[in-house]
Formats: structure tokens, C-alpha cells, sequence
């Protein structure tokens, strides 16, 4: 076998161009899987969501409340705390009164509910994020049907 040589992909001047398809056609169909059909809505609820900040003028209950420079009051998002007049209600209105009353906050507004309020996620100056720290008090828990397991606690 004086003269054989073992031929590589690299000998094939086809190869390149077949490689650059394929991994194409790979990287669209991951996409598609990854981010599914609601991938626009989701990154642009989820990531690139406007921001607002203000300071909480009013708790109203456990997972809503007024700031300052919206005319509409903030549901806070993922958070699940019982209504006043309900068993529990008085201490989660208590504990977000403890933790948000006369803060600056940021939000990242995630969606507008049915009564016209906007939700958003919440952050304290220090940085920590409202539903957490709620959650993490015992007066609250995850809204799981909205917050998709965010916070670990589904």
C-alpha cells in the first residue's frame, strides 16, 4: 500500500460549509426547545422588564402596597400572603408594614393583573428581594401557579 493515504474530513472541501449547517439547524432546534414558542414574552417579562423605584408610601396587605410615583398599587410578585380580615393576615400586613414602610424600593415589573395593579418583583436597597424576605419571615409563601418554583419553595 506504498503511496495510500488516509484521507480526513479535512481533505473535503465540502466539509466546512456541511459542519456550519448542521451546527445551525442544532443550535435553532436547542432554541426552540429551550425557550419554547413563549420565548419573546418571557424574556421580555422576565429579563428586559422595565424597572421602577419609589418609596413605599402605604402597606396595604401582606403583598400589596403604594409607592411613591405610581398611581396604581404594586402587587408584589410570587408572594401568596393571606388577606387581613383571614387567619395570619394581620401578621403578614405586619411584617411587609416592618419591612417596606418609608423604603426606597426598585421593581421590575413583571405583568398587570386583572385589577389593573402592576406586579412586580421588589428589591430593597440592600438588595434583597421583598417576596424572599417575606417568605423567609413565615408570615407569606411562594406563589407557585405565578412565580414557576422561583424560589425553591413549590
Amino acid at each position: 500500500m506504498a503511496g495510500y493515504r488516509r484521507r480526513s474530513y479535512a481533505d473535503e472541501s465540502e466539509w466546512g460549509p456541511k459542519v456550519a449547517a448542521g451546527l445551525m439547524a442544532l443550535a435553532i432546534s436547542l432554541g426552540v426547545v429551550w425557550f419554547g414558542p413563549n420565548a419573546i414574552p418571557r424574556i421580555a417579562n422576565g429579563f428586559a422588564a422595565p424597572t421602577f423605584s419609589g418609596t413605599v408610601t402605604r402597606v396595604v396587605d401582606g403583598d400589596t402596597f403604594y409607592m411613591t410615583g405610581q398611581d396604581v398599587r404594586i402587587r408584589v410578585w410570587g408572594l401568596d400572603a393571606p388577606e387581613v380580615g383571614e387567619y395570619g393576615g394581620s401578621a403578614a400586613t405586619a411584617a411587609m408594614s416592618r419591612l417596606a414602610s418609608g423604603e426606597t424600593l426598585t421593581c421590575r415589573k413583571r405583568d398587570t393583573d386583572r385589577y389593573g395593579r402592576t406586579v412586580g418583583q421588589c428589591f430593597l436597597a440592600d438588595g434583597r428581594d421583598i417576596t424572599a424576605a417575606m417568605i423567609q419571615s413565615g408570615t407569606a409563601t411562594e406563589y407557585c401557579y405565578f412565580s414557576g418554583n422561583h424560589y425553591r419553595t413549590c
